[in-house]
């Protein structure tokens, strides 16, 4: 749903691209940053975490400022995707121009020359290597995919315990099942039949 509005408040950044305006969670139209935790890699070859880096960047230019923002559309996440100023500064334009942030062309070409601009200037993130942040994401939830894949096709019931200590198991088809992550090193485990699990002391998911 897209709400054309405008609204405003001081500044609290979450990640690269990411902040809160007042009470609205706010993910800015047309810019990518790494994700918190991404590594970049430096000419001398040593990696770091440039995903927090750039957070450190971006909060320390607009954190606890006022901001403008005009809203664009609502992410599927719930956030105002939105264009933002602080004192009339375009954030995502300078997040792009400074190397903090690409270009996200395929939502908006806005930056795209502020990025080309960077790039070819070796302008922060552009100064090291680094996989583009959707490349990290996607790569990110197929490693996850393939480590939450039953090891046998026959034993797909996943027995999840819960943070208070229930345990529980999820039949494929249930609500939950596709991200519940099995995680054997505490204590969690697949099973091949309902009755298997409720010997060993798990109950089914009630949805």
């Amino acid at each position: 749903m897209v709400m054309a509005q405008g609204f405003g408040g001081p500044v609290r950044v979450i990640d690269g691209d990411t902040f809160d305006v007042g009470g609205i969670r706010v993910r800015l139209h047309g810019v990518d940053a790494p994700e918190l935790g991404q590594g970049c890699t430096g000419a001398d070859g040593a990696a770091w975490d440039c995903g927090t880096w750039v957070a450190d960047q971006l909060r320390a230019r607009i954190g606890g400022r006022i901001a403008r923002c005009e809203t664009v559309e609502t992410d599927r996440y719930g956030r105002t995707v939105a264009t933002c100023t602080v004192a009339r500064q375009d954030v995502g334009r300078m997040l792009v121009a400074e190397g903090l942030a690409l270009a996200y062309r395929k939502y908006s070409m806005a930056y795209d020359l502020d990025e080309k601009r960077a790039v070819i200037a070796g302008r922060g993130l552009h100064a090291h290597r680094f996989a583009r942040p959707e490349d990290h994401r996607r790569a990110v939830r197929e490693e996850r995919a393939a480590q939450n894949a039953a090891p046998d096709q026959g034993c797909a019931i996943k027995g999840n315990i819960s943070g208070s200590g229930t345990r529980i198991y999820h039949m494929p088809g249930q609500a939950d099942y596709a991200r519940t992550t099995i995680r054997p090193d505490q204590g969690e485990r697949w099973f091949c039949s309902e009755a298997e699990a409720r010997a060993a002391g798990w109950r089914r998911a009630r949805r």
